[in-house]
């Protein structure tokens, strides 16, 4: 092959994007073969949600995150299990090994999926096709589980690359074609173009990607600000973000970006001590506590705030997470509709013994709780999950909510 050639493909940016396939439900069908073929769910309680179905389950309208009477009227003879949240994180690992060992630079995104940057790697794998087969079949023989890739020249592109033919798909979208790849793209499937983004933008007589292209930058700027701006970029293909690796984490964070944008408070502290739980569950399970606590919020703009609040001593229990989030929200006067809020915590702390002087009463009964609700996830979990924050949606006030969790716990 000609020499420049090779020069110039080296100097390409090269962007995989791995999934793993409806990775919960295909981790219970290898590890029980009884299930193979068969609709699965996890997620069995009839409070909760479900957190994953199985392709097969998905043939009968069963989707993440629906409510689990619903998905047993849509599939009555489908399996409801508990799901076993060790078990995946066992697996993951496994896959993130095989991706690590193969790929330069890997930036885990989640549980079950990766973005690695393989600029670079043709002298060494051949066309960037052939990495992903040999990434594909390294995780099957190792998992027993199938995955899709994506191929891109960014990670936008990648990340809808590796949906375009699941399961088990390998898509590749090289510079020339993605101008016409991304005129038949659904505005859906651009990040952050939800349903109410979407009726707002029939409402202004944008339907397709072409619309958005029919009007310069300057004009979606103008008119929706910064998420007219990522709209635009996003729509021609454009993004400049970085793979970047991970490393021992300086914080724990999670946010959410909410259904419909909205300026009701109780909404907004039911979702902060949802991301509470999380947080410090997670610190917990790392033996670290933070000193600061961080409140996001981005508005229906997409502009964003952040507010920081330090603390008199590092925690990472769960209501001193909430309480000080909450008391940054308050101090805000929300100027206009939330559309995401997050909480962080970061500035860790290994943890510590803490000395028994003059012992705090209120702080060890929320420090026992904490552990006895890790406990249930640790045997129950990701149902279990999904029970503690549908009863989060369900309660009238975030005190009912605790006062409800305390006569659970005690109850156990």
């Amino acid at each position: 092959m000609d020499e420049s050639f090779e020069a110039v493909q080296d100097f390409i940016r090269v962007i995989l994007h791995l999934d793993m396939d409806a990775f919960f439900t295909s981790v219970e069908q290898v590890d029980d073969p009884l299930l193979q073929g068969k609709p699965v769910v996890i997620g069995q309680s009839l409070r909760g949600v479900a957190s994953a179905a199985s392709y097969e389950a998905r043939k009968y309208g069963i989707k993440s995150a629906m409510p689990i009477v619903q998905a047993k009227k849509l599939c009555p003879h489908a399996v409801f299990l508990p799901g076993r949240m060790a078990r995946y994180r066992e697996v993951s690992r496994q896959v993130m090994d095989i991706i690590r060992d193969l790929c330069p630079l890997v930036e885990q995104a989640s549980v079950d999926e990766a973005y690695a940057d393989i600029s670079g790697t043709r002298r060494l794998f051949g066309p960037p096709e052939n990495l992903a087969l040999r990434l594909k079949a390294e995780i099957l023989s190792a998992t027993g589980l199938t995955c899709s890739v994506g191929i891109a020249p960014n990670k936008f592109l990648a990340k809808i690359a590796s949906d375009w033919n699941k399961p088990d798909g390998l898509t590749r979208i090289r510079p020339i074609d993605a101008p016409a790849f991304l005129q038949a793209l659904p505005l859906g499937k651009i990040p952050g173009v939800g349903t109410h983004f979407k009726e707002e933008l029939r409402r202004m007589g944008v339907t397709t990607v072409p619309d958005v292209l029919a009007r310069p930058k300057a004009y979606w700027a103008e008119a929706l600000g910064k998420r007219g701006a990522f709209l635009h970029d996003r729509a021609c293909g454009i993004d400049d973000s970085s793979v970047v690796p991970g490393t021992d984490p300086k914080s724990c964070s999670a946010e959410n970006t909410l259904d419909k944008d909205t300026l009701d408070r109780a909404l907004l502290e039911r979702q902060l001590l949802i991301q509470a739980e999380r947080i410090g569950r997670e610190l917990r399970g790392i033996g670290k506590k933070g000193l600061t606590v961080t409140l996001k919020i981005k508005f229906h703009d997409f502009s964003a705030i952040t507010r920081s609040k330090t603390l008199h001593r590092p925690t990472d229990i769960t209501k001193e997470i909430f309480d000080a989030a909450r008391k940054l929200l308050a101090a805000e006067k929300l100027p206009q509709p939330v559309r995401l809020i997050g909480t962080g915590v970061s500035n860790f702390r290994l943890v510590q013994v803490e000395l028994p002087l003059m012992p705090d009463a209120t702080r060890k009964r929320s420090r026992k709780l904490d552990e006895t609700m890790d406990r249930i996830l640790d045997k129950f979990g990701s149902g279990s999950i999904a029970r503690a924050e549908t009863a989060i949606r369900d309660a009238d006030t975030v005190e009912d909510l605790l006062s409800q969790k305390n006569r659970t716990l005690n109850g156990q």
